[in-house]
């Protein structure tokens, strides 16, 4: 299985940028009726803004030239109610504007944040869980830039600029040519930009994203650095990370850079050209001063809304590649979903079948973990998984929860093929627990009661019973309203097995996976945990993978899995007297905590 890890750059598929904006215009489609107030909005401030020159114009040949006072104070009281509608205007689209770009980054969080939970534990298995998150915090927060920025300044300089070319066309047709000598300058810088800036800053988000996921992996495993006194080598090697990051975002600024002065000299280049041709074709005399002022007002307005073009684009290309990070794993299709045809699974006894089944994992199609293996359990029977590590131990259980798909074959359970079931009604009466069971920040109450929440305190209270967790959780001050840090921070290792163990065992499933489930619990605690759950086990079909295997001696079958396959099984005494693999197994495990 292909993995990424926080030093290597993710592979990024390559999409159309017009597509990226696509999206993000249908993103704010659904806000078209604030949309289309805004745009009402941005239509009246253009043409205000667009009347000023030719405001000026009239002040200076009729108001001006002809000593008209009165006709200029007119005027000017006339632009400054002008100047008022405009600042009230530009406020209030602007501020429908932050409330639309802030709520649809939160719906594009909360979407992203769904589809990945959604999304099979491969996705999890192949990048560091920092990665994922900078994808749901930088890239989304990226994405409020160029979202907010397309409204705000694509739209009403875009605008803008077609107004003010149409006024100069139809004005003076001569002295439009000076705008139009600007252009190619404009476009050839824009294409300079577009080829070599957005490939940069692509690279420049991967090395953030390196980071950031090298960030979380050292919080994660900061007990580990320090063990180990390794907190200078950590420190040398984030170091190397962000030169990365900062070497990354230079190389790109460099382009980005280039752009702004290119708009200045194609500015100054058609104010020489305006100023030329004013001068040589077209003679101009006192009575038209007002018309060549207009002309250079329309002119630098030409050159503002380009500037503010350039800037947005340099900000689109910066933030595309987010864009496209963000959408790369809305698009993706999680391998194990329901099929069309899916049933809902009926509420079930416990058999559990694997007929000729057959794993690979998808990126490794051609290396079977598990191949040909086929078994049966009869509800209620507790069925043991042993064998060397990478055997396919943990493979099994994982297809009985349908965290992959197998590759060929079927498992089934009570008869139903559970490729042909939706997930939820399957995993609805499966309990999984595993070596490692995550508790989330919380109370010790809100942990157990996580897959029910609608469980009573009586309820809680006989499955921590059960499972030798009350007497713990009742010595603290506060009981179970004990508040627990993320990954039950405050409990050690075997109290917070207790705690998932009550908590899988409070949803009564029908299926219980124990995977490595005691490792983590000490002798005492050990064999106070399985004198707990006996009781429990036999009112449904278990699975245990184990590596202690003096806890699986009273199981109803031992499974050895080794070479992908089930190399033998029976129970305890039959396999000790074959003296196979199990006998060695387990012979070597006495031998060693002799």
């Amino acid at each position: 299985m292909a993995i990424n890890s926080t030093r290597e750059d993710e592979d990024l598929k390559e999409s159309l940028k017009l597509d990226v904006l696509k999206r993000l215009l249908k993103n704010l489609l659904e806000y078209r009726g604030k949309i289309v107030l805004v745009t009402g909005l941005i239509l009246v401030t253009v043409a205000i803004q667009t009347t000023y020159p030719l405001l000026i114009e009239k002040v200076i040949d009729d108001e001006i030239i002809d000593g008209n006072v009165r006709g200029l104070f007119t005027m000017a009281g006339f632009m400054i109610v002008l100047a008022f509608v405009n600042y009230a205007a530009t406020r209030i689209w602007r501020r429908i504007m932050a409330v639309i770009s802030n709520d649809m980054i939160m719906n594009i969080r909360r979407r992203l944040y769904v589809h990945i939970q959604e999304l099979g534990v491969d996705f999890f298995d192949q990048r560091p869980s920092g990665k994922i998150l900078a994808r749901i915090t930088g890239d989304v927060n990226a994405l409020k830039e160029v979202l907010s920025s397309t409204i705000t300044t694509l739209a009403p300089e875009a605008v803008m600029l077609v107004a003010i070319l149409a006024i100069m066309i139809v004005k003076s047709p001569v002295l439009s040519l000076s705008a139009a000598v600007a252009v190619p300058i404009i476009m050839l810088g824009l294409y300079f930009c577009e080829i070599l800036a957005h490939k940069r800053w692509q690279i420049w988000k991967k090395k953030d994203s390196n980071m950031t996921a090298y960030i979380h992996e050292g919080i994660e495993g900061v007990s580990i650095i320090q063990s180990f006194n390794a907190q200078e080598e950590s420190s040398k090697e984030f170091d190397g990370l962000v030169n990365e990051v900062i070497k990354a975002f230079r190389n790109a600024v460099v382009i980005t850079d280039i752009y702004s002065p290119t708009i200045e000299i194609a500015g100054g280049l058609g104010t020489a050209t305006l100023y030329y041709l004013a001068v040589t074709k077209l003679n101009v005399q006192p009575e038209s001063i007002g018309t060549l002022s207009a002309f250079v007002l329309y002119l630098g307005m030409f050159f503002s809304p380009i500037r503010n073009l350039a800037n947005y684009y340099n900000k689109l290309i910066t933030n595309l590649s987010s864009a496209e990070r963000v959408y790369e794993i809305m698009d993706m299709d999680p391998l194990v979903k329901d099929g069309e045809r899916a049933i809902d699974l009926p509420e079930i006894e416990g058999n559990v079948e694997f007929d000729h089944v057959t794993f690979a994992y998808p990126d490794e199609p051609d290396v079977d973990i598990l191949h040909d293996v086929s078994f049966k359990a009869k509800k209620g029977e507790t069925i043991a998984l042993v064998g060397p590590t990478g055997a396919g131990k943990t493979t099994i259980v994982s297809l009985i929860s349908r965290f992959y798909n197998t590759k060929s074959g079927r498992v089934l359970v009570d008869g139903y093929d559970i490729s042909k079931v939706t997930i939820q009604s399957l995993r609805n009466q499966l309990g999984i627990m595993t070596q490692d069971n995550y508790l989330f920040s919380g109370t010790i109450r809100d942990n157990i009661k996580y897959g029910r929440p609608d469980a009573t305190d009586e309820e809680m209270l006989a499955v921590s019973k059960a499972v030798h967790a009350h007497d713990f959780i009742s010595q603290m001050e506060k009981g179970y309203d004990t508040v627990i840090t993320e990954r039950g921070g405050g409990l050690s290792n075997g109290q917070r097995q207790l705690v998932a163990f009550a908590r899988t065992l409070l949803t009564d499933p029908k299926i219980l996976i124990l995977d490595e489930a005691t490792a983590s619990i000490d002798t005492r605690t050990e064999i106070l945990v399985q004198q707990g759950i006996e009781e429990l086990l036999k009112k449904r079909t278990s699975f245990v993978v184990a590596h202690r295997l003096s806890t699986i001696k009273n199981a109803d079958k031992i499974f050895v899995i080794d070479d992908g396959g089930i190399l033998e099984w029976g129970d305890h005494e039959s396999l000790m007297a074959r003296r196979g693999a199990y006998y060695e197994l387990y012979s070597a495990q006495f031998v060693s905590a002799s």
